[in-house]
C-alpha cells in the first residue's frame, strides 16, 4: 500500500487545495493515491495532463503511439519545439515531471485496441478520453463500462467542443435506473468522411485548452467526491459565441 500521507513540501505545494473545504487534506490524499489514464497526449490530453499533475494526482497514464510534429505545437501545450520527432508519451511525461516531481507518469506508447485495452484500463481508477476519432471513443466507452471505471469523454471541432461523464454500470440514486451509456448519447458513429479532421477543418488552439481543462476539472471532482459531475449531462461549449449549453440524456431501454 503506497504512503498516502502528504509531506511538508506537498502540504505547501497543495496549500490552496487543502484550504478548500470541498477538497481539504482528505481530498488531496485521494488525489495522491489516484491513478488516471489519459487516452491521447495531444490537444485535449496536454492541458488535462498538466492540470492533473499540478493537482497532485499520484499516477498518470498516457496512451498514445504518435510522435510530436511541428503542426501540433499550436495547441498541444505539453510539447515544445525541441520535442518534434519524439514520442508524445515521452515528451508529455517529461513536461509533467518538470511541473511536479511527486507525480509518476506511466507511458503506454501504443494505440489502444481491444487486445491491449482491458489490461491497461483496469489498472486505473478513472479514464479521460481525449482521442481524435470515433473508433477510439466507442472503444474507451466499452472498455470503461466493462471494467467499471468512470470515463470523462471530451471532443472538439474548430471553435466548439463537448464533454460528459459516464458511469453506465452504476444506478442513478434519484431514479434507480442505470446511468446512460455513450451509445445513448451517440447511437452510431457518423459516416466516414462526414466530419472533417483537425488537419482538414482547422482548430483554434484554445478550444482544446478549454475542453481539456474541463476534463481535468471533472476528474478532480470525481476523485475527491466533490461537486456535481456531468453524469447524464452533455456540456456544449461554443467559444466563438462564448456560450455554454447543457443537454440532459438518459439510458435508452
Amino acid at each position: 500500500m503506497p504512503d498516502e500521507s502528504l509531506s511538508p513540501e506537498e502540504i505547501r505545494r497543495y496549500a490552496r487545495h487543502i484550504v478548500l473545504p470541498e477538497v481539504g487534506g482528505a481530498g488531496q490524499q485521494a488525489l495522491k493515491r489516484a491513478r488516471v489514464l489519459l487516452v491521447g497526449a495531444g490537444g485535449l490530453g496536454s492541458p488535462a495532463l498538466l492540470f492533473l499533475a499540478a493537482a497532485g494526482v499520484g499516477t498518470l497514464g498516457l496512451v498514445d503511439d504518435d510522435i510530436v510534429s511541428l503542426s501540433n505545437l499550436q495547441r498541444q501545450i505539453a510539447h515544445g519545439t525541441a520535442d518534434v520527432g519524439r514520442l508524445k508519451v515521452e515528451s508529455a511525461a517529461d513536461a509533467a515531471a518538470r511541473l511536479n516531481p511527486h507525480v509518476s507518469v506511466v507511458a503506454h506508447p501504443v494505440r489502444l485496441d481491444r487486445e491491449n485495452g482491458p489490461a491497461i484500463v483496469c489498472s486505473y481508477d478513472l479514464v479521460i478520453d481525449g482521442s481524435d476519432n470515433f473508433d477510439t471513443r466507442y472503444l474507451c466507452a466499452d472498455l470503461c463500462e466493462a471494467a467499471r471505471v468512470p470515463l470523462v469523454s471530451a471532443a472538439v471541432n474548430r471553435f466548439s467542443g463537448q464533454i460528459t461523464v459516464l458511469k453506465p454500470y452504476e444506478a442513478d440514486p434519484a431514479t434507480g435506473r442505470l446511468r446512460p451509456r455513450y451509445r445513448d448519447l451517440h447511437p452510431a458513429p457518423p459516416p466516414e468522411g462526414l466530419i472533417p479532421t483537425c488537419s482538414e477543418a482547422g482548430i483554434l488552439g484554445t478550444t482544446t485548452g478549454v475542453l481539456g481543462t474541463l476534463a481535468a476539472n471533472e476528474a478532480i471532482k470525481l476523485l475527491t467526491g466533490t461537486g456535481e459531475p456531468l453524469l447524464g449531462r452533455l456540456l456544449l461549449v461554443d467559444l466563438l459565441g462564448m456560450r455554454f449549453e447543457e443537454i440532459r440524456y438518459k439510458r435508452r431501454g
